[in-house]
């Protein structure tokens, strides 16, 4: 009987451990999408692009953190430039984020999972040319104060995303994914800016 719990306890050992080794607990990834504005500021800018990078660590076959570095490109439409006075411009934003990520079927090949967290993004605006002193909101009451062609706006602000995606898994052991979050950037006097940044990539 003793020698049946000292086999059945070594098995249980033996499994733990291998469940164990299956997760790789460094993890990076790299994508590039297209970037849409949604809400007030989607009044004001159109569709763009994004690229992002970042490295990670898993806790478990369930649970891990990645340390995100992003770029959102978006050109100013219409009704920004109509009212500011500016023939042309865009907005780039820079994150440096931190965001939690759950697999919900960790060990299936189809993987889904929740993604989300929050850190400091770099909001950075440039006109293309002038038509004198401007001061103008189009990004949620956003103020611009640029009296010519040469200068630009840019502030460093707090912001938290939040989404979903699948990845699938390849031969190499890594996985190829797509997902789609919500940016929400506080901007200064309580406005905002939103966006919807959708990117495909490989993530190990």
């Amino acid at each position: 009987m003793n020698k049946i719990a000292v086999a059945g306890c070594f098995s249980f050992l033996c499994l733990g451990t291998l469940s164990a080794q299956e997760v790789s607990h460094f993890s990076f990834d790299l994508g590039a999408g297209f970037t849409t504005p949604v809400g007030n500021t989607g009044t004001y800018l159109d569709e763009g692009w994004n690229v992002q990078g970042g490295v990670g660590y898993n806790f478990s076959n369930y649970i891990g953190v990645m340390g995100q570095l992003d770029f959102n490109s978006m050109g100013m439409n219409g009704t920004a430039l109509g009212t500011s006075g500016f023939p042309g411009g865009y907005i780039h934003v820079f994150s440096a984020t931190v965001d939690p990520i759950v697999h919900l079927t960790p060990r299936s090949h189809f993987d889904l999972y929740a993604i989300g967290g929050g850190g400091l993004y770099h909001w950075y605006q440039q006109f293309s040319a002038p038509s004198g002193l401007v001061t103008n909101s189009f990004s949620g009451n956003f103020p611009l104060d640029i009296p010519n062609s040469g200068d630009a706006y840019s502030v460093n602000k707090p912001g938290w995303n939040a989404g979903m995606g699948v990845a699938l898994g390849t031969k190499w052991h890594g996985k190829v994914f797509a997902e789609a979050r919500y940016v929400h950037i506080f901007l200064n006097n309580g406005e905002r800016a939103d966006y919807v940044p959708v990117t495909f990539g490989f993530r190990w």
